[in-house]
C-alpha cells in the first residue's frame, strides 16, 4: 500500500511539473505585409496572446496587427507547438480567422479573412522564444475577389509569468 501511494505521488508531481512549464505567451512581431506580390507592401506590427496549450500542444490564440497603410486585422484561432528539439526548437503551424479593415492598404476582397502559416521558434533557457513566421491571409473566395497576401515576420514571445517578475 505504501509503494502505491509513493508511485501516485511521484506521478502527480511529474504531471504538475510539466503543467507548470506550460504557460501563456505574449508575442510581439514585426515584418513585411504583402511581401510576395509587393503591389501593396507595407510594414506590419502585431501582438498575440497565446494561451496555455491543451491536447497535443494546441494553443488558443487571439491577436491583432496593423500595417503602415492603416490596415487592421483582429483574429483568433490556434497555434500548434510541435517540439523539434524539446524545450529548444519548435515548429508552430497556425490557423486563424478574423476581421479585416483595409484602411489605405490592400483590398483583400472581404471583411472576413483566414490566416494560415508556419513559424520556427528557438526557445531560450528563460522560456522566451525568438521566431520567424510566414503567413498567408485570404478570404477563401467569400468575396468577389480573393487576392490574398503573404507576410514574413520576426516575433518575440515572452511567458506571461515573466511579466509578473518585471
Amino acid at each position: 500500500m505504501h509503494l502505491r501511494h509513493t508511485l501516485l505521488a511521484a506521478i502527480s508531481a511529474l504531471a504538475l511539473s510539466s503543467a507548470a512549464q506550460a504557460q501563456d505567451y505574449l508575442v510581439g512581431y514585426v515584418g513585411s505585409f504583402d511581401m510576395i506580390d509587393g503591389d501593396d507592401e507595407a510594414l506590419q506590427f502585431g501582438a498575440e496572446y497565446r494561451l496555455t496549450p491543451y491536447n497535443y500542444g494546441l494553443r488558443p490564440t487571439i491577436g491583432v496587427n496593423v500595417t503602415t497603410d492603416g490596415s487592421v486585422y483582429g483574429y483568433g484561432g490556434l497555434n500548434w507547438d510541435i517540439p523539434l528539439i524539446e524545450k529548444q526548437l519548435y515548429l508552430i503551424p497556425n490557423f486563424m480567422i478574423g476581421g479585416y479593415s483595409q484602411g489605405d492598404g490592400k483590398d483583400l476582397g472581404h471583411g472576413l479573412e483566414f490566416r494560415s502559416g508556419i513559424e520556427l521558434a528557438y526557445q531560450f533557457p528563460s522560456e522566451d522564444r525568438l521566431g520567424i513566421a510566414f503567413n498567408h491571409i485570404s478570404n477563401a473566395s467569400l468575396g468577389d475577389k480573393n487576392p490574398g497576401a503573404e507576410t514574413l515576420l520576426i516575433n518575440y514571445a515572452m511567458p506571461t509569468g515573466t511579466l509578473v517578475r518585471w
